[in-house]
């Protein structure tokens, strides 16, 4: 990960070099304005940190790649709070993705403890969050992190990833917005996509997380981006963003975040 993070940063480039109007303004306006607060962040930020002090042992049903961090399937809420929720800046950037374009259905692949799908959720309270978790144990968690922070317009699927988003894809007729967040593996990862492809339209926005996280990631990506429905790609290294706007020429951008 050092030494691709350290090629990220030597082909990264800065707003002056985005000849796209579109890709500029996002990066300019949304991408890049971290100093942006909602009051839902504190909330969510003082439920992280909560989570990161509980101590409790709890069995983990994994369907995807594993993690490099731990062996063991009986792990502490805290380590998993710790390892595989996704950094505030990044959940905070998500929020003003979902503000910006005002997703009516949001897929989440990979709920976890769920604070990153209150990000999404909390952004805009109107929108359809279906989100998708693996294992048992902890979908209930999470549906308890959304109960306590009133997210009522999440809905989670609980089950093997490869069985249910097929059934939730079939009841779906738009997917407007989707952060990939499941399996780390390259042919899951292309399977989802293909998948939830089936429902995207020229508005639609997909994210992809951890990119760069393995090879079988980076082939992935390098799928994506040359899947001939994608228009517009934009890296940050730890998330990849995948545009479908058919008016665009085909355009991919390493970009600093």
């Amino acid at each position: 990960m050092i030494k691709r993070y350290f090629q990220y940063l030597l082909a990264s480039k800065n707003e002056h070099a985005i000849h796209s109007p579109f890709v500029f303004q996002l990066y300019t306006k949304i991408i890049l304005t971290k100093s942006f607060q909602s009051p839902h962040f504190k909330s969510i930020e003082a439920l992280r940190k909560r989570l990161k002090k509980n101590d409790k042992v709890i069995e983990i049903t994994d369907f995807g790649a594993g993690s490099k961090i731990h062996s063991s399937n009986s792990r502490q809420i805290k380590q998993i709070a710790k390892s595989a929720e996704k950094p505030s800046k990044f959940g905070k950037l998500l929020f003003r993705l979902i503000q910006h374009f005002e997703p009516k259905v949001i897929f989440d692949l990979g709920t976890s403890l769920g604070v990153t799908t209150l990000y999404e959720a909390k952004a805009l309270q109107n929108a359809t969050v279906i989100t998708f978790e693996g294992c048992p144990t902890t979908a209930k968690i999470a549906q308890e992190n959304f109960d306590e922070l009133s997210a009522n317009n999440i809905e989670i699927v609980v089950g093997n990833l490869d069985e249910t988003l097929a059934t939730q894809i079939a009841k779906t007729e738009t997917i407007d917005f989707a952060f990939f967040d499941a399996n780390h593996r390259y042919e899951p990862t292309v399977k989802y996509f293909e998948m939830c492809l089936s429902r995207a339209s020229e508005s639609s926005l997909f994210i992809f997380d951890d990119i760069h996280w393995s090879e079988e990631m980076q082939e992935a990506w390098q799928y994506i981006k040359a899947h001939p429905s994608v228009m517009i790609t934009i890296d940050l290294f730890f998330i990849g963003l995948v545009f479908f706007r058919k008016n665009q020429p085909k355009q991919h951008f390493i970009l600093r975040f």
